[in-house]
C-alpha cells in the first residue's frame, strides 16, 4: 500500500512544502486538505473520496475548494468530509460561505460518531487530540499492518495507547528542540518528545510532518537527534510516495 505526501508543512506553504494532505489512493482515504490537496486530482484511484479532518484550522482545511474543478470534471462520484462536529460547521458556514467561496461544492458531511470500516477490510478510529479548538488523531487497522496520522498537538501520554504498537505513525514536529518553549502555547509538538513518543508506543516506523514553514526545509527539526533516539525515523518531503 501507498502513503502519499502531498503536504507537509504548517501554518503556510513554502516554495517546497504545501500545508498538511496525506492520502491513501489505493483506499480512497486523504487525511487532511492543506494546499497540498491540489495535487490530490493527480493520485486518484477510486471512485469515491474520504477526507478526514484532523480540525478546521486553514492550513488543514483551504484545499477542499481546490477540488471544485476536479469534481465537475467527474473524477470522482462522491466526496464525504468527516470531521467532528464543530469542523464540519466551521468548513461549512466559513470557508464555504457564499462571500468567501460562491461556487457550490457538493461534498456529504460525516460527522465523526464510530469508526470507519473501509471497503478493504481496515478499520478508522479516532480520538481528540489537546490542541487550541481541539483536534483529532486517526488510525487505520487492516488485518496485517497498521498506521496513525497525528498532528496539531503537544505530544502527551493521553494519546499513547491509541498508537500504540502501529507499524508507520506520521506525526507532526513543529518545532526544533531549541524552540521548545512553543509546543505548548501553540499546541504543537518538537524533535526530542516525537521520538521518545515512538519508542514508548513501541511503532515500527516514525515519519515526521508539518514542520515550521520558517526553519530550513531539508532538516527543519534535527533529523539526527531524531533517529539517536528511534532510529527507524524519517522526514516527510512533498510530493513523496511511501511504500508500507
Amino acid at each position: 500500500m501507498k502513503i502519499q505526501f502531498l503536504g507537509t508543512s504548517g501554518h503556510h506553504p513554502t516554495e517546497q512544502r504545501h500545508t498538511s494532505c496525506v492520502m491513501l489512493p489505493e483506499v480512497g482515504i486523504v487525511f487532511d486538505a492543506g494546499t497540498g490537496f491540489f495535487r490530490v486530482q493527480e493520485h486518484v484511484q477510486t471512485r469515491e473520496l474520504d477526507v478526514f479532518l484532523s480540525h478546521a484550522h486553514l492550513d488543514h482545511v483551504c484545499g477542499l475548494t481546490y477540488f471544485l474543478v476536479p469534481m465537475l470534471k467527474g473524477i470522482v462520484d462522491k466526496v464525504r468530509v468527516h470531521a467532528n462536529a464543530a469542523t464540519l460547521e466551521t468548513v461549512q458556514t466559513h470557508l464555504l460561505s457564499q462571500g468567501l467561496f460562491p461556487a457550490p461544492l457538493d461534498f456529504e458531511y460525516v460527522p465523526l460518531d464510530s469508526d470507519w470500516q473501509l471497503p478493504d477490510g481496515g478499520r478508522l478510529s479516532y480520538r481528540p487530540l489537546s490542541h487550541p479548538g481541539g483536534s483529532i488523531g486517526y488510525r487505520i487497522d487492516w488485518p496485517n499492518k497498521s498506521l496513525a496520522y497525528i498532528t496539531d498537538t503537544t505530544v502527551s501520554e493521553d494519546y499513547l495507547s491509541f498508537i500504540e504498537g502501529v507499524d508507520v505513525l506520521i506525526h507532526e514536529c513543529n518545532f526544533p528542540d531549541s524552540m521548545v518553549e512553543y509546543t505548548v502555547p501553540t499546541g504543537h509538538s518538537n524533535t526530542t518528545a516525537v521520538a521518545e513518543l515512538a519508542v514508548q508506543a513501541q511503532v515500527g516506523r516514525l515519519i515526521l510532518t508539518h514542520f515550521g514553514p520558517d526553519q530550513p526545509q531539508d532538516d527543519p527539526i534535527g533529523i539526527d537527534v531524531v533517529r539517536s533516539i528511534f532510529s527507524n525515523a524519517e522526514l516527510a518531503h512533498d510530493p513523496w510516495t511511501v511504500e508500507f
